[in-house]
């Protein structure tokens, strides 16, 4: 994997821009974290499941990668890259989603947690 000076990252600010813009924000923790809530926008694949499912992954477009905190989404971005993917990380993740007063919700649409 990359050094984390290497990896790519953008604040949740820059994130909610570029998703405005097309960008795909990719929620990568585990599916009760996801079933707690996450952004209305995100879609969910695992981290323990990219290497196997990359192949779903838009390949002419950013990718925007969140956890709950940064972590493991810096290391999915690392892969990512190394597979030629355009990809950021989300630094600080949903809990700074959620801390700048961004939407979190459940599946149904309700108010959701960051777990």
């Amino acid at each position: 994997m990359s050094d984390a000076a290497e990896i790519p990252e953008v604040d949740v600010e820059e994130a909610r821009r570029r998703i405005g813009s097309g960008a795909l924000l990719l929620d990568v923790r585990e599916p009760d974290e996801w079933t707690a809530g996450h952004a209305p926008e995100a879609e969910h694949l695992p981290m323990g499941h990219i290497a196997e499912s990359r192949e779903r992954l838009p390949t002419d477009r950013t990718i925007l990668a969140v956890c709950r905190s940064g972590g493991r989404s810096a290391r999915v971005t690392a892969a990512l890259v190394s597979w030629g993917y355009d990809v950021v990380n989300v630094a600080g993740g949903m809990q700074a989603w959620a801390a700048h007063g961004f939407a979190v919700v459940t599946d149904e649409g309700g108010p959701g947690r960051v777990a």
